[in-house]
């Protein structure tokens, strides 16, 4: 009979002790090792007495099966969106999220939909299950085939799933196996616990929601190999005193990543938002200067974003430069380019950024519109509350086409804006539409901050 032990490897260098020390002896890191559950037997010696296991095969790519995967609509609109159109049987979802945002109840939003036509299982490890049940009921959901369950051994679960579709884990960081003695949690129990559940969820198909914890870093706790494990990695974002939340993805084998979904916490739960408007657009955008208005899009969908922009004369030697929702190198380039392009000089100015609604702006086409908020702000001129502006900005101040500048053109109109200005090497595109908005294209950030403001003082470098 095989024999199970465990030794402990550092996630640094690789290195093996019998066991746990708490500097690694090979590189030198501090408490690294983390212990990780071994056996004596191989497929190779299972193999020659006689057992199951058998090498796979090379076959051709056109030889190959197209498996067509089943999605089942989970009740929340957005939350399909994020995943790509549905819930995969099968799969792995993570989701992770800061202390009471709202996980749980998403997901218990979720189950309690699924069960409806469904078997569902809530392996709850954190929570009671009369607890579960009081959050239930606070949301009127109640389903016969809603099965809830407390333990905190992932070994316990097998025996449960007879007959379940989906399993929602909550959370990974508190079940353990007894194939290890370290206390859950740990970066072994977190990898041996998601492995355990990556194998019965492709060998039965059952589809597992886990529930994951951040570090205060807001990245997920445990070994990275955990987000290498799961299909769908989600983040689920937003401030406690916020009704807001925003769920983005990071990983997705079955959808795109950069999708995002939107939802509000109320009293009756979690609801998906679809108008926008409301969140990423303020009410009094165009009466104050430092405020542009941008078509984000991200993955399927395009939504426009204000983007508002403070500056104020520094009182140390060193100005600040303080981006929230934009890459801050990003903004330092910009700033570059509109002191050496344009002749507005923020070297004895701090600068503050900041996205409505939390949402986080990645993409180069809100580099024009980023330029627009910061020259508002420098000439202290407000930018008309009809006009949206978008386009990548190069180190010469040329303002570069971007894509899918047809559909972000589109919903300015839909969202009843009057005037757009963009790059013009995406002029052609986007013709069609010029009976119905006003399209300004623009060659250099210059000819955008004239068109805005005017000739003004210091046209800065004419191009």
């Amino acid at each position: 009979m095989a024999k199970n032990g465990t030794i402990f490897v550092c996630a640094e260098c690789g290195a093996t002790s019998p066991r746990w020390l708490g500097r690694c002896p090979a590189c030198g890191k501090f408490n690294t090792m983390a212990e990780e559950a071994v056996k004596d037997e191989k497929p190779a010696a299972a193999k020659a007495r006689g057992g199951l296991y058998s090498a796979p095969r090379a076959q051709r790519l056109t030889s190959v099966k197209f498996e067509r995967y089943d999605r089942t609509p989970s009740g929340i609109s957005e939350f399909d969106t994020v995943l790509g159109g549905g819930i995969v049987s099968g799969s792995l979802v993570l989701l992770g999220g800061d202390p009471g945002i709202g996980k749980s109840t998403l997901l218990t939003q979720i189950a309690a939909h699924l069960s409806l036509e469904h078997r569902v299982l809530y392996f709850s490890a954190e929570e009671s299950c009369s607890q579960v049940k009081m959050r239930a009921e606070r949301l009127n959901l109640e389903s016969e085939d809603f099965l809830i369950v407390n333990d905190t051994c992932i070994d316990n679960l097998e025996s449960e799933l007879d007959g379940v579709e989906f399993c929602i884990i909550d959370s990974i960081q508190a079940v353990y196996t007894d194939d290890l003695t370290s206390s859950a949690g740990s970066v072994g129990q977190v990898r041996e616990c998601a492995t355990k559940l990556m194998r019965i969820a492709k060998s039965r198909g059952i589809t597992f929601f886990v529930v994951g914890h951040v570090t205060k870093e807001g990245a997920l706790a445990g070994p990275k190999v955990l987000e290498h494990i799961m299909d769908t990695v989600l983040y689920f974002e937003g401030e406690n005193q916020e009704n807001y939340r925003i769920l983005r993805a990071v990983k997705n084998r079955f959808g795109n990543v950069s999708e995002v979904g939107v939802f509000e916490m109320t009293d009756r739960g979690i609801i998906a938002v679809t108008d926008y408007s409301g969140i990423f657009l303020s009410e009094s955008r165009g009466q104050e200067a430092g405020c542009a208005v941008t078509p984000a899009q991200t993955g399927n969908r395009c939504m426009n974003v204000e983007i508002q922009t403070l500056i104020s004369r520094t009182s140390f030697g060193q100005p600040r430069r303080m981006p929230l929702g934009v890459d801050y190198n990003k903004l330092v380039l910009l700033l570059a380019v509109l002191e050496k392009r344009c002749s507005l000089p923020f070297c004895s100015h701090d600068v503050y950024i900041n996205v409505m609604g939390g949402i986080k702006l990645n993409e180069p086409a809100c580099d024009l519109a980023l330029c627009a908020a910061l020259a508002s702000a420098h000439r202290d001129i407000p930018i008309d509350k009809y006009t949206a502006v978008f386009g990548e900005v190069g180190l010469t101040g040329e303002v570069r086409a971007v894509s899918y500048a047809e559909k972000r053109v589109q919903e300015c109109v839909k969202m009843g804006f009057r005037r757009v200005i963009l790059p013009a090497k995406n002029m052609k595109s986007v013709a069609k539409y010029a009976d119905r908005i006003n399209i300004v294209p623009v060659l250099y950030v210059n000819s955008m901050i004239k068109t805005l403001f005017g000739k003004g003082d210091g046209g800065g470098e004419t191009h």
